[in-house]
């Protein structure tokens, strides 16, 4: 088992556990809901199920190595789609309380296009 091949399986691991709860905590938060039905966008409770499903369907596929190409296409949408939404308004309080409030959605951006090149399809 080489390095590349390991470090691949541990990135494919950790995504797909960041999306998978990510996901299950959008269906049984009320809370979490509530913020994303606030974000102001169209039909947010259809929007809610379907993010939420396709974070948990998507991480799954990640996380069993079956089309991980095709799965992190719409995990990167959704998390450029929150950057925009939820963190790019942090720019007006600066660059610097906009890149701490964001670190983890870029590193998962990041992560998730590292998948994108390394995965076969």
């Amino acid at each position: 088992m080489s390095d590349s091949f390991t470090n691949f399986k541990f990135i494919r691991f950790a995504v797909a556990y960041v999306f998978i709860t990510s996901g299950v905590m959008k269906l049984f938060s009320t809370e979490l809901a509530q913020v994303f039905i606030g974000l102001g966008l169209p039909f947010p409770d259809i929007l809610l199920y379907v993010t939420a499903f396709l974070e948990i369907i998507c991480g799954i596929l990640i996380l069993v190595n079956r089309s991980v190409k095709y799965a992190v296409i719409p995990l990167i949408g959704i998390m450029i789609a929150a950057i925009l939404l939820t963190k790019l308004p942090e720019l007006h309080n600066g660059i610097l309380p906009f890149a701490f409030k964001a670190r983890l959605d870029i590193v998962m951006l990041v992560l998730l296009f590292a998948l994108y090149s390394k995965s076969s399809s």
